[in-house]
């Protein structure tokens, strides 16, 4: 029975760090710092939400990984709340405009963990 547990979490552990490594997150601080060497290219980013708003499933949200806050522009996936810990992947776009404010560097969102 023991064995059987040590497998079970061995596996599982296996798993998660194959999932991390699958997905490498590109930090906010190199997007800003070069904004042109990842503009209409996907990355991805994780981090904390540190600011929401949204209605009827889209809007924007930013994110706070540490090294620098982004934007991320959400049309299909919904707008998560304050504090969540999420994982975007999307397209870096300069120049993007939504609901009347502009912002200059923003990632479009094209998929969600979290």
């Amino acid at each position: 029975m023991r064995r059987t547990r040590f497998r079970i979490l061995s596996l599982m552990l296996l798993g998660l760090c194959l999932g991390l490594v699958g997905c490498p997150h590109t930090s906010i601080a190199d997007i800003n710092r070069d904004p042109g060497r990842f503009t209409n290219k996907d990355v991805t980013i994780a981090g904390r939400v540190s600011t929401s708003f949204g209605a009827l499933g889209t809007g924007v949200f930013e994110v706070d990984d540490g090294t620098g806050r982004m934007w991320v522009y959400s049309q299909n996936f919904g707008v998560p709340s304050n504090g969540a810990k999420v994982a975007v992947t999307g397209r870096i776009e300069q120049g993007f405009s939504v609901g009347g404010r502009s912002f200059a560097i923003i990632l479009k969102e094209s998929e969600r963990r979290h």
